[in-house]
C-alpha cells in the first residue's frame, strides 16, 4: 500500500468518479440497434467494480493496493473497449441506414464522442505518472517517468506571477480536471495542444483518440449534408 509523503491534500476522488458515472450513463442510453447485451454487461460491471474502487478511496485518492489499482485500469479499460465497438457500429449504421434513422444516429454519434473524451481521460489520469494516488503521495524522484509534459512542468523561469503557479514551486501535479480539459481538446484539435505526449503508449493512446473523433467528425457532417440534401 503506498503511504502518505507528499506534501499537500490528496485529489478528490468525485470528479473522476462522476465523470466515470456519466460515461456509463451515455453508453448505456445509446439506440437499441447498438448491441443491448454488451451494454448492459459493461454498464454492469463498471457498476460493480465502482463500488470497491470507491471504497478504498471514498473521497480523496490517498491509499492505493495491487487489486484496487487493477480494478481501477480495468475499469476504464472495459469501457474504453466497449466504447470502440460502439464506434464501430456507429460508423457501419452511419454508412448504411436509411434517412429516417439520421438523427437518431447523429444523436449517438454524440454520445459515442463525448464517452470517448471521458473515457481517455480517465486512463490517462490512471497511467500518468503512476496514477492519482502516486502523484499525491510520493515524492518526485520516486515517481514513475512521466507519459505527459504539462504547461506547469516549465513554467518555472517564466515571468513570477506565471512561475508562482509551477510544477517546481507548488510541488504541482495535474488532477482529474487537467487530463480532462486535454482529451477534450485532443478530440477537438486531433493533436496535442497544450499538453505533449512523450511515452510511447501516450503517444498511441492520443493517436488512436484523434482518429476516432476524426471519424466521427467526418461522418457525422457527411450524415449531416445528406439529411439537408
Amino acid at each position: 500500500m503506498v503511504s502518505r509523503e507528499k506534501s499537500g491534500r490528496a485529489e478528490h476522488r468525485w470528479p473522476a468518479a462522476i465523470a466515470l458515472i456519466v460515461a456509463l450513463a451515455l453508453y448505456a442510453l445509446l439506440p437499441s440497434s447498438f448491441f443491448e447485451p454488451l451494454r448492459y454487461v459493461v454498464v454492469g460491471l463498471g457498476l460493480l467494480l465502482l463500488i470497491p474502487v470507491l471504497a478504498v478511496n471514498p473521497l480523496r485518492m490517498h491509499r492505493q493496493t495491487r487489486w484496487s489499482r487493477a480494478l481501477s485500469v480495468g475499469q476504464t479499460l472495459l469501457l474504453l473497449v466497449a466504447n470502440q465497438v460502439a464506434l464501430i457500429q456507429l460508423i457501419n449504421q452511419l454508412i448504411s441506414s436509411s434517412k429516417d434513422d439520421g438523427p437518431h444516429l447523429l444523436l449517438a454519434a454524440l454520445q459515442v464522442w463525448v464517452t470517448n473524451v471521458i473515457v481517455f481521460a480517465l486512463l490517462y489520469w490512471e497511467i500518468d505518472r503512476g496514477g492519482a494516488v502516486a502523484r499525491s503521495t510520493r515524492s518526485r524522484k520516486d515517481l514513475p517517468p512521466a507519459d505527459f509534459r504539462f504547461p506547469q512542468d516549465e513554467d518555472h523561469d517564466a515571468v513570477e506571477e506565471v512561475a508562482v503557479r509551477s510544477s517546481n514551486r507548488l510541488n504541482w501535479t495535474a488532477s482529474f480536471i487537467d487530463y480532462l480539459y486535454f482529451s477534450l481538446s485532443n478530440s477537438m484539435a486531433f493533436s496535442p495542444t497544450d499538453t505533449m505526449p512523450l511515452s510511447h503508449r501516450a503517444k498511441a493512446l492520443m493517436g488512436l483518440q484523434s482518429f476516432a473523433g476524426f471519424v466521427i467528425l467526418a461522418l457525422v457532417i457527411a450524415r449531416a449534408v445528406s439529411l439537408l440534401g
